[in-house]
């Protein structure tokens, strides 16, 4: 009997070499896993204050409060002193004040209120019939003929933006860009959906997949409305302020004039990437790759009549709405106008953005629910509401343990001893100008690859950098807007984001043997051309126009304002 004769060196198949940016984002995934839950990071947080604040107190760390005197919360002698939580009197506030930590941290009351609303519409299923009227209108549209002579000349351009394979992908980047304000839907509607679009229309479904992920992840500090993420970074970047000067207030709207501006230029890099960059390595797909059958096109139904109708009386509604809210701001006496000055700035309107995404959810929700049938009376309201209470679960716990660390943070003085000497720093090296900026907006990129939930990052670092650039004056509304850039860059190539395994799921349907490397292969171009884009885009609208990022926020923060 012949014997089996072993694989020749030839034969056997040799392991692929690594490249160095595989192995770093290897590192990257392994130190990614090495981080504990982040409700065990911020219990481990708070810990650690209340023992680097004994030790502060014991070697006698202090700084020179540059505050001038008289200024809100500056330190009687001058001196900021650490002060001890590790201490009889230290124990006894943290036992005194664990519940109104957290009862009374800022973010977690806007959240649930903002939310309220939103549960409503996507109870009824409103924002998914927004999206998929949005995107399948796009894919159904053809261009005119081109016409004669001078019209000629205007429209062939024209038409060849809006064929529809460029209007559809314009489409989707949009409506993924403003599914963000309520996240779920935009991964577990739009993204998806976006692949069975590709696919229906003979492109790569990947394509479709990584376009709409781009943009619902990517692009989440983009947006032409106010989300639920708004208020949370707002409370947070106020609780920072609040360090510095104990007076200070950040709306949710304090960066809308830079989202807005910034929806477009993340639909515009987004449908180029995806044209010129994504699909084109892609390639042709092949369909054997599947896992399972595609030939069902189910996503792709378009809107019954039903819905339609639904959206026509909810417009209807919302331009009501909006007629009823400018009868209290655009009169000088309006009721929601400041009644000291009759200005809107620092007004009951601004300060009360949350009751308006609460109102501007709830109601057109509702009408559509009652003319589809999907929200009958009360009840629907009312389950729509709890449902989305019900998935805050895991966030109220992170909440519960990050308000303890904020306040501890506040407490010791920490925080303003490090941004005292953080800002001593940045003087003596000569970083105070705009260029501080490119290096934050970096580590803030950086720290994301690790830690994927943007309120478990900012609660974290804003204590430290907010107060830091302020001092050497930079305003809370900059700073965040600048975070917010680093922060949504890197969402889509970090495994540590959470939606990023269900984007896996996704497409492992239309390849059945992908991998987390393909993934972040794929989104990497994304994330880089996002990064130059913002980082243009923030300097020429804050440093060269000298526009500001939102209603009612400076770019400067003055110590004696």
């Amino acid at each position: 009997m012949a014997t089996e004769q072993p694989e020749s060196p030839q034969q056997q198949e040799t392991p692929k070499k690594k490249n160095f940016f595989t192995r770093f984002l290897d590192f990257v995934e392994w130190m990614g896993n090495l981080l504990p839950h982040p409700v065990t990071l911020f219990a481990i947080f708070a810990l650690g204050v209340i023992l680097i604040s004994g030790l502060a107190d014991w070697l006698g760390w202090n700084a020179v409060d540059p505050r001038p005197v008289g200024a809100p919360g500056r330190a009687p002698d001058g001196i900021i002193e650490p002060v001890s939580l590790l201490n009889g009197e230290g124990l006894r506030r943290i036992v005194a004040n664990l519940v109104s930590n957290f009862t009374s941290f800022a973010p977690l009351g806007v959240v649930l209120v903002a939310l309220l609303g939103v549960g409503v519409s996507e109870r009824s299923g409103l924002i998914s019939a927004c999206i998929r009227g949005l995107v399948l209108k796009a894919a159904s549209f053809k261009p005119k003929s081109t016409g004669k002579g001078f019209m000629a000349l205007i429209k062939k351009p024209i038409n060849f933006i809006l064929t529809p394979k460029n209007l559809v992908t314009i489409a989707i980047c949009f409506a993924a860009v403003i599914s963000n304000t309520a996240s779920e839907m935009g991964y577990v509607v739009l993204v998806p959906l976006a692949a069975v679009i590709f696919h229906s229309m003979g492109r790569h479904p990947l394509a479709g997949l990584a376009c709409a992920f781009a943009c619902v992840s990517g692009g989440y500090s983009a947006n032409i409305l106010i989300g639920t993420i708004d208020p949370l970074l707002a409370g947070l970047t106020q609780e920072a302020a609040n360090i510095i000067d104990p007076e200070y207030m950040v709306h949710a709207a304090v960066n809308y004039y830079f989202m807005f501006i910034s929806t477009f230029l993340i639909t515009i890099v987004g449908t180029f990437v995806t044209l010129r960059i994504v699909e084109p390595k892609l390639g042709v797909y092949n369909p054997k790759e599947a896992s399972e059958d595609l030939s069902d096109q189910s996503m792709m139904s378009p809107l019954t009549p039903l819905e339609r109708k639904g959206l026509r009386i909810t417009g209807i509604a919302v331009l009501i709405i909006l007629g009823l809210l400018a009868l209290t701001i655009v009169p000088e006496n309006g009721v929601l106008r400041n009644p000291e000055t009759g200005e809107i700035l620092n007004s009951p309107f601004l300060r009360g953005i949350v009751t308006f995404i609460f109102i501007f959810f709830l109601i057109p929700g509702f009408v559509y629910g009652r003319v589809t049938g999907s929200m009958r009376d009360d009840k629907g309201i009312i389950d729509g509401m709890a449902n989305a209470m019900s998935t805050l679960g895991l966030y109220i716990v992170i909440v519960f343990f990050a308000a303890q660390f904020v306040a501890y943070f506040g407490w010791s003085n920490l925080g303003q001893i490090f941004a005292v000497k953080g800002a001593e720093f940045l003087t003596e090296i000569g970083l105070t100008g705009p260029a501080v900026f490119i290096g934050f907006i970096a580590v803030s990129a950086m720290v994301n690859l690790m830690l994927g939930s943007a309120s478990a990052q900012w609660a974290v670092t804003a204590p430290i950098f907010v107060p830091m650039l302020m001092l050497i004056g930079y305003s809370p509304e900059v700073i965040q807007a600048a975070y917010r850039i680093g922060d949504s860059v890197t969402n889509i190539i970090t495994p540590m984001m959470s939606y990023f395994g269900l984007i896996l799921a996704f497409a492992a349907k239309y390849k059945k043997d992908i991998g987390i490397g393909t993934i972040i292969s794929m989104m990497l171009p994304y994330s880089i051309f996002f990064y130059i884009g913002w980082m243009i885009l923030f300097y020429l609208w804050v440093f060269v126009l000298e526009m500001p990022v939102g209603p009612e926020a400076p770019t400067y923060y003055l110590m004696n304002q």
